[in-house]
């Protein structure tokens, strides 16, 4: 039986990694993800990071909704973005420059390649 309803939950057991120590610029970051959805291309569910910066290059298109913390993401030669808990926001393919959790943050996402 296919499943048509998802429930995005933490419920589920989670992926532990970081950020490639080369695109570390400050911290010792570390993520948590729980993915409910993995298919054709396409993946949902929560993310979780603890403090700290690294280089992000987006080659895909992902919404975010920010449960909890405070991250500050900026743009390579462009401005930058404080997100809280309550924040959407869509990130495009091309985004290129920082992700700085200064509050370990939560977010849901959904990622499209």
């Amino acid at each position: 039986m296919t499943q048509t309803f998802l429930r995005i939950t933490t419920d589920i057991e989670a992926e532990h990694d970081a950020p490639p120590a080369e695109k570390v610029i400050s911290g010792t970051p570390e993520f948590t993800t729980w993915n409910v959805e993995d298919r054709d291309g396409l993946y949902c569910g929560t993310w979780r990071a603890t403090p700290g910066k690294w280089q992000v290059s987006y080659d895909e298109w992902e919404y975010c909704r920010i449960l909890d913390g405070h991250s500050i993401l900026t743009e390579d030669g462009g401005d930058s973005f404080e997100v809280r808990a309550g924040d959407s926001f869509i990130l495009r393919p091309g985004f290129r420059g920082t992700w700085e959790v200064v509050e370990t943050t939560t977010k849901e996402y959904v990622i499209r390649l």
